[in-house]
């Protein structure tokens, strides 16, 4: 019915990981391969399917530790008890803005207005390692154009209002263009969101639990 907004994710880690860039995090990885520890919130969360991804595209092999959300493994990573985190810019901002923990690339084709100095990771050598967590609203299969119409304009009015905005990208979280916040965009978003993520999910032999 209507894209919302989608907080991008970012690679983070315990202070002492001795990686200065994510050029020297991933030749780090490399010479310890599955003895790195990352942390997420679940098999098959966003932080999860983060780091099979860079495992992908970097040919490394991390060991996964899954905790029962963001907030236990953030925890797990500022007490050094873990080595890395492919989470959302929101759950990281606050940890980051204290230096508790280091950031490397932001996963995203640009970087974020909440935290301009994080390079995307584009910038940091690794094209292709996007992963916004996004959001939106959906209606059932039959609801009436009328009501989809009236819910849509309501959805857009609200995104376009200066408190909400704000708001959002304190948390950061970065809105959608005006023209993507239709109901054919979130179908065509959220058709190629499934094309990319579901041949990784299968490969990975992730199920629903």
């Amino acid at each position: 019915m209507a894209l919302f907004s989608n907080n991008p994710s970012v690679v983070v880690s315990k202070k002492e990981v001795p990686a200065k860039d994510l050029n020297e995090l991933i030749a780090w990885v490399k010479a310890n391969p599955e003895k790195v520890l990352v942390g997420t919130s679940g098999v098959g969360a966003a932080t999860h399917l983060g780091g099979i991804l860079f495992e992908n595209l970097t040919g490394t092999h991390v060991q996964f530790v899954p905790y029962r959300g963001t907030g236990p493994s953030m925890q797990a990573l500022v007490a050094g008890q873990i080595d890395l985190i492919f989470d959302q810019l929101s759950s990281s901002l606050p940890q980051l803005r204290e230096g508790t923990i280091r950031s490397y690339a932001l996963m995203a084709k640009a970087r974020a207005a909440a935290a301009p100095d994080i390079p995307t990771v584009d910038e940091a050598g690794l094209t292709g390692l996007y992963l916004p967590i996004w959001s939106g609203m959906w209606v059932p299969k039959d609801t009436p154009t009328d009501i989809i119409d009236k819910l849509n304009g309501a959805v857009v009015e609200s995104l376009a209002d200066a408190t909400v905005r704000k708001r959002l990208a304190d948390i950061g979280q970065e809105i959608y263009p005006r023209e993507q916040q239709t109901p054919e965009a979130l179908r065509a978003y959220h058709k190629a969101e499934i094309e990319k993520w579901w041949p990784i999910v299968k490969a990975a032999g992730i199920k629903a639990e």
